[in-house]
């Protein structure tokens, strides 16, 4: 969803944008983990270095992506 929208995020904003596409009760998955929430999911990813520093916040790019 990052990629396709193709901006900044701060948190908020993310989570926002997570809880209007998939709803707040939406719970995400990973190839090494389930059963997360929007808020657990952002601390995944950026655990992993998921999210490029921005200007204003973060995004991420394709090639930080697993592709498996």
């Amino acid at each position: 969803m990052m990629v396709e929208l193709n901006r900044s995020f701060t948190r908020d904003s993310l989570r926002a944008a997570i809880h209007e596409r998939f709803g707040p009760d939406a719970r995400f998955f990973t190839c090494s983990a389930q059963d997360m929430t929007a808020d657990e999911l952002m601390d995944f990813l950026e655990a992993r270095g998921k999210f490029v520093p921005q200007e204003g916040g973060f995004s991420t790019t394709a090639d930080h992506i697993c592709q498996h």
